[in-house]
């Protein structure tokens, strides 16, 4: 019975990192190959250390695993949130058909509020970004 628990889930690891691998393909931006993949990369190989810590139930395993996906949960969206956030005030464009950024008004009011340091207006910009 649990060897046919793991093959299920095995499987649905598989399916899941495959879907993320064509989301890297079908996704027209940056931004939505990011969110797809990480989120289908964490949840399929989170499954697939799952699978280990059953096959391997009476050794150290379980617990390895089990930290790998604690680890994996905390810090895959915190990474992803940086690069995202990265690749925004790095001007990388956004779909053409994206409706809303609610970021524009953000960054735009703490670039002109921001101190200088008694840098130029040029240099100022050029370390903001």
């Amino acid at each position: 019975m649990m060897e046919i628990l793991i093959v299920v889930l095995s499987t649905l690891g598989a399916i899941i990192i495959l879907i993320a691998a064509i989301g890297i393909l079908r996704m027209p931006d940056f931004y939505l190959r990011l969110s797809v993949t990480v989120k289908a990369a964490t949840l399929g190989v989170g499954i697939f250390l799952l699978c280990a810590a059953m096959e391997f139930p009476f050794t150290e395993v379980p617990i390895k695993s089990l930290a790998i996906i604690f680890f994996l949960l905390m810090t895959s969206p915190v990474a992803a949130h940086m690069i995202g956030r990265r690749a925004f005030r790095s001007n990388i464009p956004m779909w053409k058909d994206t409706w809303v950024d609610e970021l524009e008004e953000t960054y735009q009011q703490n670039s002109n509020s921001s101190i200088n340091h008694g840098q130029s207006p040029q240099e100022d910009q050029k370390y903001r970004t």
